[in-house]
């Protein structure tokens, strides 16, 4: 495990060097964050915080893998070709939120014509369709582990859409949770690690080391964005994030976990389904507009009740590792 730890502590370094300049540029630049109206108004003083923030661990990711399989190329055995669909993943959705945050601060200004989600969402199926082709027919994954099962199950192509559905509900929940300081970040950071250490224990060690990569470069991101935040990661990050997630969970054939380990982002997406299902329902049939929280996503409702927004953070931090010891342990099973 000694290598895939040294590559995160090498991807903290490089990330946490360059997270003062980079927020000076993004502040140069006046690429700051849009904070909704009908938000907690307490969100109101976050106005302005530089957006982007995915560009800080995106960028020291990128270039640790990519030099790995350079060296490769050279004829050293650093790293495993497979380690490039995650990577492909990462950038491909990283450009996307770009693209969308971009777009975003355009319409503040009044100056552009922005992502809309009936365009985002094509887009994100059609990348994931991307990354399950690669996977089915170049790396020749198709087969799902269970707990307690010794033997994976060959599901054929079947797995395809599983896939895409993983990976772009990955990517959609972990930018649903990315709304308070170091929420998102945080639990993506145990996610990566519970999936690296299974992938590891494995035997993965190539995903493993990418999985820490992972996790040592959202430690330097954290280290901005922990309350009270000088950096959000926007779209940039959590769609990257949130796809590459479901990408290594899908590679490690151990993706019927990644509702436990993930659990915190799940149970923030279904808060958004729940609330817009009934609101739409009671509005139809009632008349009446019902609300089940008292904003969606969930660590909205809880601020409403009156936990402090670093209280929510916390909490949910914990239940991110609880999720990711029982996910390691179902795992091993």
């Amino acid at each position: 495990m000694s290598y895939p730890l040294t590559l995160a502590a090498l991807a903290f370094f490089l990330a946490v060097i360059w997270g003062d300049p980079l927020i000076r540029l993004l502040k140069n630049r006046q690429l700051g964050q849009r904070i909704r109206m009908e938000g907690p108004k307490s969100h109101q003083v976050k106005a302005g915080t530089p957006t982007m923030g995915g560009i800080l661990f995106i960028t020291p990711i990128v270039i640790i893998n990519l030099g790995l399989n350079i060296a490769n190329l050279l004829g050293f055995t650093l790293i495993g070709e497979s380690v490039l669909v995650p990577l492909f993943a990462l950038l491909s959705f990283g450009a996307l939120g770009f693209m969308d945050d971009l777009a975003g601060i355009r319409r503040k200004r009044g100056d552009a014509q922005g992502l809309l989600a009936r365009s985002k969402f094509p887009l994100q199926v059609i990348l994931a369709m991307l990354l399950v082709a690669v996977m089915y027919w170049r790396l020749d994954i198709h087969s799902i582990a269970i707990p307690t099962i010794p033997e994976r199950i060959d599901i054929g192509w079947w797995w395809a859409p599983v896939a895409i559905f993983i990976i772009v509900g990955s990517a959609n929940s972990v930018n649903l949770t990315d709304g308070l300081d170091g929420l998102a970040g945080s639990i993506a950071a145990v996610s990566f690690a519970s999936y690296g250490l299974i992938a590891f224990l494995q035997g993965q060690v190539w995903l493993a080391a990418f999985a820490m990569t992972t996790v040592g470069a959202l430690f330097a991101f954290l280290w901005f964005n922990a309350y009270p935040a000088q950096l959000f990661m926007g779209d940039t990050g959590s769609l990257a994030l949130g796809a590459t997630l479901g990408v290594v969970a899908l590679m490690t054939g151990q993706w019927l976990l990644l509702a436990v380990i993930g659990f915190p982002f799940v149970i923030e997406a279904l808060s958004v389904m729940i609330q817009v299902s009934v609101a739409k329902l009671s509005r139809r049939f009632l008349h009446r507009d019902i609300r089940v929280f008292k904003m969606a996503p969930l660590h909205h409702h809880f601020e409403l009740s009156g936990w402090a927004e670093n209280h929510v953070t916390q909490r949910f931090f914990i239940i991110g590792i609880l999720s990711g010891m029982i996910g390691i342990a179902l795992a091993l099973a």
